[in-house]
């Protein structure tokens, strides 16, 4: 088989319809060293990282990020940002590994503390990041917000806090503390639920290149968040083509800009 005069389209074509067959995808690795990039990028294309053994697992099986598999990865989920250190963002840190994400889905279940966490150490990891997931139970306003504004080409970003406003939700600390020249293009979705509706509006719209989201979905917010929704809607008013907004008092509103 190392020898084979198949073309290399329908060698890449077999690789594809096995996509989700990670079983056989591991036995063509074993195949022809030819076979080796066509299965990677189908085998390492999601990669989780539930927990801090996982994380460490990775980083002792693929102790150099620039021979490791991580460049074939296209989302890139992060379930423990508690764990992640300034050491793993330096040049031969795991992170920079993964520099064509185009997802990433970062969030915590070890720390209950989660105004200690720096996520500093994700940003910027990858240059084409279009989508961004946030999840966290109270992560400070600008970390979350100052993540996001890392990722120039970023469309899609989602932000949900699981528990609601804290006390300091309202105060002027929560100005992200980047400010940049050039903010990313958001012109996809913005999912935003409970929490993270009062914890992201206000710095969306106080963008000084303005907001362009297609897409707007907004749950599970209070009474008093509303002057933020508005300031959503009119900031998207003139690319806005579907809007599902859905009060935690209640009401659902559903739009769809006519063709």
């Amino acid at each position: 088989m190392s020898n084979s005069r198949l073309p290399a389209e329908l060698l890449d074509h077999i690789a594809d319809l096995l996509h989700d067959e990670r079983h056989a995808l591991g036995n063509c690795c074993l195949v022809s060293k030819s076979w080796i990039s066509r299965t990677r990028k189908h085998l390492f294309a999601r990669i989780v990282f539930q927990n801090e053994a996982e994380l460490e697992s990775w980083k002792n099986t693929f102790p150099d990020p620039s021979t490791s598999p991580a460049h074939y990865a296209t989302t890139l989920d992060v379930a423990c940002s508690s764990v992640v250190t300034a050491a793993d963002a330096e040049a031969g840190g795991w992170i920079r590994g993964f520099s064509r994400v185009v997802r990433l889905e970062v969030g915590n279940r070890l720390c209950e503390d989660e105004t200690k966490i720096s996520l500093v150490p994700l940003h910027g990891l990858s240059p084409v990041v279009k989508s961004l997931c946030m999840y966290s139970n109270g992560l400070p306003p600008p970390r979350t917000f100052d993540l996001a504004l890392s990722f120039p080409l970023l469309e899609d970003l989602t932000v949900v806090s699981y528990f609601g406003p804290l006390a300091g939700d309202n105060d002027s600390s929560d100005r992200p503390a980047v400010q940049p020249l050039n903010s990313p293009a958001f012109t996809g979705s913005l999912k935003l639920s409970r929490g993270g509706v009062k914890r992201t509006a206000r710095q969306l719209v106080s963008l000084p290149g303005g907001i362009h989201f297609r897409k707007l979905s907004l749950t599970q917010f209070y009474k008093n968040d509303l002057s933020l929704i508005t300031g959503l809607v009119e900031g998207c008013s003139h690319t806005l083509e579907s809007l599902d907004v859905e009060h935690s008092f209640g009401t659902t509103v559903q739009y769809l800009r006519p063709c």
